[in-house]
């Protein structure tokens, strides 16, 4: 597995154009927000057959999914498995707050097919494609570039 450094430098070269960074530092968070709505709009069945809880902010695929991509945040530092526990905690009482009032499925995909109209017409804009052609793990380093990104800007 490669290191933080190596990835975020990988990304980065397909992100050098200030309009795409503007554009990621706001689509690639709507992005992976509005993926954890889709997945709070699954079916929970059996999870709640299985699990026997009663709380639906924890009985949800993106808790499921939350904690399987958290390992991978592990693997590459402790500090930015925390920083993004935060964001995906975050993003799931987000979510949460946005089913009780709208319908969370339609909301989640609006957001979702917005966002990456941004990111595509950033890319143009760059130049260069998505990074995430390249290599799918790409889409789970995104969320985290924007936070040391943004963390630096100081």
């Amino acid at each position: 597995m490669k290191t933080a450094k190596e990835y975020f430098d990988e990304y980065a070269v397909s992100h050098q154009n200030e309009t795409n960074q503007a554009i990621h530092y706001i689509c690639v968070p709507l992005i992976f927000f509005s993926v954890i709505g889709l997945l709070m709009s699954i079916p929970t069945t059996y999870i709640e057959n299985t699990l026997n809880l009663s709380n639906p902010l924890l009985e949800n695929w993106a808790v499921v999914v939350g904690l399987i991509i958290s390992v991978f945040y592990l693997k590459l530092g402790f500090w930015y498995f925390i920083e993004m526990l935060f964001v995906i905690l975050i993003s799931i009482f987000g979510n949460h707050l946005i089913g009780n009032q709208v319908n969370l499925f339609y909301t989640s995909i609006i957001i979702f097919v917005l966002a990456w109209i941004g990111q595509f017409y950033g890319h143009k804009v760059e130049g260069k494609k998505p990074s995430f052609l390249k290599d799918l793990e790409f889409l789970l380093i995104g969320p985290l570039w924007v936070i040391q990104k943004l963390g630096k800007k100081k």
